[in-house]
């Protein structure tokens, strides 16, 4: 799959202590230029320097092919699906808690390709994580 960047950036969640705000950052900058409430968006977690306590890009992307820049999802990549409870206010950060903690107990063999949250219209989220 296809996705058209709007933005990104490169941090690290355990040696950068602004990364939430980083983040949080390229989020509303991504959100002034999406304007199609229909489309799905992504957060595309790649170029993983190690695991996820490494450097990492994440990119901001839909589905429309509007921009120049862009990133190929491999169609051959399995995933496991978290879903978010979007009723909780920190229901994206305890969905990656949760996958760090499968990750730290040897229940989750992540591959560091390409991972994933997908944004619906309708509010709902999932977590893609590519697995081994």
């Amino acid at each position: 799959m296809r996705l058209t960047i709007i933005n990104e950036v490169r941090t690290n969640n355990s040696k950068d202590e602004f990364s939430k705000q980083t983040i949080a950052k390229l989020w509303k900058a991504a959100s002034t230029r999406l304007t199609n409430q229909e489309a799905i968006v992504y957060g595309v977690y790649h170029e993983y320097e190690n695991d996820y306590k490494g450097d990492y890009t994440l990119s901001i992307a839909t589905e429309d092919d509007t921009g120049e820049s862009s990133i190929e999802l491999p169609d051959n990549t399995k995933y496991e699906i978290f879903p978010v409870d979007t009723t909780k206010e920190q229901g994206i950060i305890n969905t990656w808690k949760c996958i760090w903690k499968r990750e730290d107990a040897g229940t989750l063999q992540r591959a560091y390709a390409y991972d994933f949250e997908k944004y619906h219209p309708n509010g709902e989220v999932e977590i893609y994580i590519a697995i081994r």
